[in-house]
């Protein structure tokens, strides 16, 4: 048998990222990017956030055994798609929830998406102990 999966931190995944809906002032745009930034910095200080990126909005998305179907994308209806996420190393789930209901973009529409990492695939692991219970 194999060691169960450990949780090894936390991806905040962004959706509904496009403000130009939102028709901001120039002041504005400033002083939500300030907030976001003064967000961000204060992760960073912290030391839970380990790291972050926004995501552009181009995707390939392939499936089919090989690999066989490539199609563009992305393919989600625009309030859907992931246009960043940000990485933490807190310890637990309602931390991780905690730090991103503070999140200063919440007011202009975004959603956020808590989600466990792991340090070994869940389902693998499942797969693995039912053979090893199966040979023994």
């Amino acid at each position: 048998m194999t060691a169960p999966p450990r949780t090894t931190g936390y991806l905040l995944l962004f959706r509904n990222t496009d403000w130009e809906q939102y028709h901001l002032s120039e002041e504005q745009i400033r002083e939500c990017v300030d907030k976001i930034n003064a967000w961000f910095d204060g992760l960073s200080a912290t030391g839970k956030m380990a790291g972050a990126q926004p995501l552009l909005d181009k995707a390939v998305v392939i499936t089919g055994k090989g690999g066989e179907f490539v199609t563009d994308g992305p393919f989600a209806e625009a309030k859907e798609t992931i246009g960043g996420y940000v990485y933490l190393t807190v310890e637990t789930m309602e931390e991780a929830v905690a730090l991103a209901k503070t999140n200063p973009m919440h007011e202009f529409g975004l959603t956020t998406e808590v989600r466990p990492t792991s340090s070994s695939c869940p389902h693998l692991h499942r797969i693995l102990n039912r053979t090893a219970e199966a040979i023994s």
